[in-house]
């Protein structure tokens, strides 16, 4: 076999092993290090086994995003131990703090919904969270196809946001202000807790049987609070969206500032988590120019192997 065609098949290799390990992780009890070890290899490898296209990019960044989903889900592979580590009490603390003896989420509650019901404006709130799902992602394809020349830059801060802040979920395993309230710790009836859990109410009216398999399916680690990277990657995208035009950057910002919001108003995070998520977009974005000589040498060496692969 020649050289470039034995690189190729060992660049492609790791990609179909990156991409399969995740899927059969539990039935092969795979150690999590190994898990996202090999998912994380992925991308990289995808970047020597087939020449730079605009269908590449957007290859790696899916591979990137299979890699960080297995490694925020695998925490919460065994519940039971999960649960036995999370970490309730302290951004109670902190929040109550913040809000001057009471939580803001539960204040803002109080003062804008109705006992019982979910209005206009909750549902409204409620889907902003839901469509986080597509904003970072559909932010960077806005720079691939309008601004390409940011693109580079822009992908790697905003999944260097999802990779560093996981850290936080197996490090810090933290509960949610609705677990917090369901437990009691918010020193409430666990029955009727008075802070409500907006999303899953209208969730369950909205979707009706199919609400469950759903949120099982999105929901991959119920425990995973801190930091808000709901909030931070959509911090991130407003930054991204703002260097790309004052247009896209006021969507961007409209966008994140609504959705920290809606985290608070809805239960879903406490004001700590979304600081803690603020302080996660700020220092990468600050680090990010004492990183690239570190990332062009990562860069030159794919594309040398990418050049010996294709020779």
């Amino acid at each position: 076999m020649r050289g470039s065609s034995a690189i190729r098949v060992a660049a492609w290799g790791v990609v179909a092993v990156g991409a399969a390990v995740p899927l059969v992780r539990r039935r092969l009890r795979l150690p999590p290090p190994v898990v996202t070890g090999t998912a994380a290899a992925a991308p990289l490898a995808l970047c020597v086994a087939v020449p730079r296209t605009r269908a590449r990019d957007v290859a790696v960044c899916a591979l990137q995003m299979w890699a960080y989903i297995a490694t925020y889900e695998m925490p919460n592979d065994d519940p039971e131990r999960l649960r036995a580590r999370v970490r309730v009490n302290y951004p109670v603390k902190v929040d109550r703090a913040i809000g001057l003896g009471e939580l803001p989420g539960l204040r803002l509650q109080r003062a804008l919904a109705r006992p019982g019901a979910i209005g206009r404006a909750d549902q409204l709130l409620v889907w902003c969270h839901w469509v986080w799902f597509l904003v970072p992602h559909a932010s960077l394809a806005f720079l691939l196809l309008r601004r390409p020349e940011l693109f580079a830059r822009g992908a790697a801060r905003m999944y260097a946001v999802f990779d560093i802040g996981v850290i936080g979920y197996w490090a810090v395993p933290t509960a949610p202000p609705w677990y917090a309230a369901e437990l009691g710790a918010l020193g409430e009836p666990t029955e009727r807790p008075a802070l409500r859990r907006m999303m899953r109410e209208h969730g369950e009216a909205f979707w009706k049987g199919a609400w469950t398999p759903l949120y099982d399916v999105l929901g991959g680690n119920p425990l995973a609070a801190m930091p808000s990277l709901h909030f931070a990657t959509s911090l991130m995208a407003a930054h991204l969206l703002t260097e790309a035009g004052p247009v896209p950057g006021a969507i961007g910002w409209t966008y994140a500032l609504t959705l920290g919001f809606a985290l608070v108003y809805l239960g879903e995070h406490y004001v700590v988590d979304l600081l803690a998520g603020t302080a996660l977009t700020e220092g990468i974005r600050g680090a990010a120019p004492r990183l690239v000589p570190a990332a062009r040498r990562l860069s030159g060496a794919l594309q040398r192997l990418e050049r010996a692969a294709h020779a």
